[in-house]
């Protein structure tokens, strides 16, 4: 790292925190502060959205899946598409309609005030994984960045210095500065992505088009140390073990083998119904569309949201193929501080900005990378803290006669509340890092895996609200703690049972049937009147 490349992340991070402190000062109550008095721009929530749903993990952990695999991933981002529209068209309208600052306070409504509370609790702990998975990930590129590799410690400050720069900027200016900030991190991370491509196919010069295309088909290789049964690497006469042979472009597996997260019948139905548990019951995503001027441009930024999400991943994946062909036709060149990316590839791009961008380019690069990690993370600690505020904090309040009076009090709080959840989600970061080693799942997997331990319970919930008119307070607990319990052994699947056999994208769907039955068993308190 130069001096020009410090200034550049120095002026990046200057410009977040001037956008926050410009809008610290339009916030009159605690609606402007978490859903921005439902004004903003369908276009502005659209772009904001992009980078909340790629985050760090498209980042880091795509060019590692384009390096180990192929292209099947891509059914994961049709089927992202798919589960977007449904929702915008079935499920988004009755949530705006609600007018409330959260998802929950709609539970509340409809189930009473303990089944809300459950569900925002339940939302809570999960947000403390799911966000402390993709500020892990970030950490990753932070610490080859700055210390050089990624040993434990450095690991741990470069979380620790992510999590001090997002809680500062989000606390200030509320989900309006944050949308704001957002569409520029998103515009920021695309572009350095593109440029990074040019850049990565720019250095395999004297490998002809025909010789990368070869390479990548008839000569193409998938990590699956599974059926090698030897630890993935290179072998002292070059050549990799721990790989099959595979074509990487390959991008439509019609298998319907459940442990493959990446086939048709997973997209289509496993990610699908993934993406319904995301854009129904998590507060961090809905949060957005929440604060549309109207219903209609609310499902429309949800749907473009995921159509953007679309070429931007694909960039990313990209990166990783060329890297492939790059490391394939120069297997030393793979190597780096004794370790080799055929066997570990968690750290394959940021090796690559930190050892082959020129300067300058390289500052410019790291910019994109903390735009990915900070727009998610700073998306989550503001989602957090109006769940928090409006459905425990201030409801506690009331019931002990401590109202929280005037809105500039309540802003106060709920500035307050932000730090907390900022503090909360760097600590279970450094958690998320021991879990990623023991799942046995790659970076992408287990960031968006992580995330069903408490979609599985609470699209159970969800669904039940909207669609029936059955369910309690009773039912609704019942099913949220059936979903973490279902869920919570498929994550360590491979330390338990030695393997994978059910992949992550069909844990939503098993768990959300399962809850979803569990909370129609309650009767609703009409139906018990009768």
């Amino acid at each position: 790292m130069t001096i020009l490349d410090w200034l550049i992340v120095a002026l990046f991070l200057g410009v977040l925190v001037t956008i926050g402190y410009l809008f610290s000062h339009k916030n009159k109550n605690i609606e402007d502060y978490f859903v921005a008095g439902r004004s903003m721009p369908g276009w502005i929530v659209a772009i904001a959205a992009t980078g909340t749903t790629i985050s760090a993990g498209t980042f880091v952990g795509s060019p590692e899946l384009g390096f180990n695999t192929n292209l099947t991933y891509v059914m994961n981002l049709i089927g992202s598409i798919f589960g977007g529209c449904l929702v915008a068209a079935l499920i988004l309208p009755k949530l705006y309609n609600a007018k409330t600052i959260t998802i929950y306070g709609y539970l509340g409504e409809r189930f009473g005030d303990k089944a809300k509370t459950a569900n925002s609790f339940m939302f809570l702990v999960g947000q403390l994984f799911t966000s402390g998975s993709r500020l892990f990930i970030a950490a990753i590129a932070i610490s080859v960045i700055v210390f050089g590799n990624i040993q434990f410690q450095f690991m741990m400050w470069s979380i620790i210095i992510l999590g001090l720069i997002s809680t500062v900027y989000t606390m200030m200016g509320g989900i309006k500065g944050l949308l704001y900030i957002d569409t520029f991190q998103t515009l920021l991370m695309v572009g350095t992505g593109v440029g990074a491509l040019v850049l990565v196919a720019c250095s395999l010069d004297g490998i002809s088009w025909s010789e990368i295309w070869h390479t990548l088909t008839d000569g193409g290789m998938v990590k699956s140390p599974a059926a090698a049964g030897v630890t993935p690497g290179i072998a002292a006469d070059g050549t990799l073990t721990g790989w099959v042979p595979g074509s990487k472009v390959k991008m439509f597996d019609p298998s319907l083998d459940f442990s493959k997260p990446y086939t048709i019948i997973a997209g289509m139905i496993g990610v699908a119904f993934f993406k319904i548990a995301q854009y129904t019951t998590d507060q961090e995503f809905v949060q957005r569309q929440l604060a549309c001027k109207d219903v209609r441009k609310a499902g429309t930024s949800l749907i473009w949201s995921q159509l953007m999400a679309l070429p931007i991943v694909l960039v990313f994946l990209s990166i990783g193929l060329l890297l492939f062909v790059k490391y394939m036709h120069d297997p030393e060149s793979s190597i780096v501080a004794g370790k080799s990316f055929f066997s570990d590839a968690r750290d394959l791009f940021p090796q690559y900005i930190k050892n082959h961008i020129p300067m300058g380019v390289r500052g410019l690069m790291i910019t994109g990378l903390l735009a990915a990690a900070l727009s998610s993370f700073n998306s989550a600690i503001n989602a957090m803290a109006s769940s928090f505020v409006a459905d425990l904090y201030l409801p506690i309040r009331q019931r002990k006669g401590k109202s929280v009076g005037g809105d500039k009090e309540q802003i106060a709080s709920s500035r307050k509340m932000v730090v907390l959840m900022g503090a909360l989600l760097t600590g279970f970061a450094i958690v998320t890092a021991v879990m990623q080693q023991s799942s046995g799942l790659n970076l992408v997997d287990f960031a968006t895996g992580v995330m069903c331990f408490a979609y599985a319970g609470m699209i159970g919930v969800f669904l039940t609200a909207i669609f029936t008119k059955r369910g309690n307070a009773a039912s609704v607990i019942a099913a949220l703690i059936a979903g973490a319990l279902i869920v919570l052994p498929l994550m360590f699947q491979k330390e338990l049972f030695g393997q994978s056999y059910i992949a992550w994208t069909w844990w939503c769907p098993i768990g959300g049937v399962i809850t979803t039955a569990i909370c129609c068993l309650g009767k609703n308190k009409k139906e018990t009147s009768k």
